[in-house]
């Protein structure tokens, strides 16, 4: 019998094809799977039975309810995707006023500003953001919200320019989508949540008062994996500033 639509639906959200289980205990009376054996997800069935394949070559399917199992948390590592910064720099005049109209830096001028920058983004961190940062904000209970662990903003040198960084802690490789779509949370962060307030923060400096920008809206601003970037400039395409 076909389970009720929106729980076969989560069923397929939380055990995706290639999720890593260990079983506990299979309530099989005739030939169960070992209890410790490790296996992998193939696809889950309309009455919602995992059909596994069992790292011991067996393929015999896990009944949720009945059988005992846990997932197998997939490796932690770090993503970073980079991106532009805009530094504004408003300098003193002969009298020691401010200014009116700023200086915009290029990149590898304003890598003598990296330490003032990580200051300020290290300041503007929340409490309610020390396990998950700007994911704490994500309101998606989907593949992003499962496979991303957290992610934040900081600065630092790539090529000889200073550059915005989303330091992602992701479980797993990311397909395609979700990676697209981690972009799309990153630069509406950038845009007009964490970046909105940031952007206005005055930051003192030995050369002036600067303010910095983690996106804007010229065509040239990308946000892209180092790998991506790389491969970019080797075809002679877009490069970040």
């Amino acid at each position: 019998m076909m389970k009720h639509p929106e729980w076969l639906k989560f069923m397929k959200e939380q055990y995706p094809p290639g999720t890593r289980i260990r079983l506990i205990e299979m309530n099989d009376p005739y030939s169960p799977v070992s209890p410790g054996t490790e296996g992998t997800v193939n696809f889950i069935d309309d009455q919602c039975q995992l059909h596994m394949d069992w790292d011991n070559g067996r393929t015999l399917a896990i009944i949720p309810g009945e059988d005992r199992f846990c997932v197998i948390p997939k490796q932690l590592h770090t993503l970073k995707l980079y991106m532009p910064l805009t530094v504004r720099l408003y300098e003193k005049n002969e009298w020691g006023d401010t200014e009116n109209e700023p200086m915009v830096l290029d990149n590898r001028t304003a890598l003598a500003l990296e330490n003032d920058i990580l200051a300020t983004l290290f300041k503007e961190r929340m409490p309610q953001e020390a396990e998950r940062g700007l994911m704490e904000y994500y309101d998606e209970y989907d593949s992003i919200s499962r496979n991303v662990q957290s992610y934040v903003f900081t600065v630092e040198p790539l090529n000889g320019k200073l550059m915005g960084v989303a330091e992602c802690r992701v479980h797993g490789e990311l397909t395609a989508e979700e990676l697209d779509l981690l972009k799309a949370t990153i630069i509406g962060q950038a845009a007009d949540g964490f970046g909105e307030g940031f952007e206005q923060r005055p930051i003192k400096t030995s050369a002036g008062e600067i303010y910095v920008s983690l996106w804007n809206g010229v065509n040239s601003w990308s946000i892209m994996t180092q790998e991506e970037l790389e491969q970019g400039q080797k075809m002679g395409g877009m490069q970040l500033g």
